[in-house]
């Protein structure tokens, strides 16, 4: 009995390690791709991961409407660009989804996203 959950414990490490690899891969192939810790639900959905590569196709005109919604909360920022608020708003127009899942998200998933649109916006070509 002992060596069947010793084969077990064996096939579920290996399981993990090849579902690690494969993360690893994807993130490699797709930088914009940001997976969760934890599976995070939504509206009875669950979500491993969020793809973030819609940000190639904004224009600024989506940079403004999102600037504009956030002033309209009454948020005044000098770097709008570098909160929160904001990562949530240009996210949502870059995937589609709606502006709660991004909201709904737990803090160091949120901050995982905002720093992945951070960076997309300041970093090196």
């Amino acid at each position: 009995m002992m060596e069947k959950e010793k084969n077990l414990t064996q096939a579920a490490e290996a399981e993990a390690a090849a579902v690690e690899a494969r993360k690893k891969q994807e993130m490699e192939d797709n930088p914009f791709l940001v997976f969760f810790k934890k599976h995070f639900t939504f509206e009875g959905v669950d979500y491993e991961s969020v793809d973030l590569s819609g940000l190639e196709s904004l224009s600024a005109a989506d940079m403004i409407a999102v600037n504009k919604t956030i002033e309209r909360g009454g948020t005044v920022n000098v770097l709008p660009e570098m909160s929160l608020e904001y990562a949530c708003l240009i996210s949502a127009r870059a995937t589609g989804k709606p502006v709660e899942f991004f909201k709904a998200l737990p803090p160091k998933e949120a901050l995982k996203i905002k720093n992945r649109v951070t960076n997309f916006l300041y970093g090196e070509d």
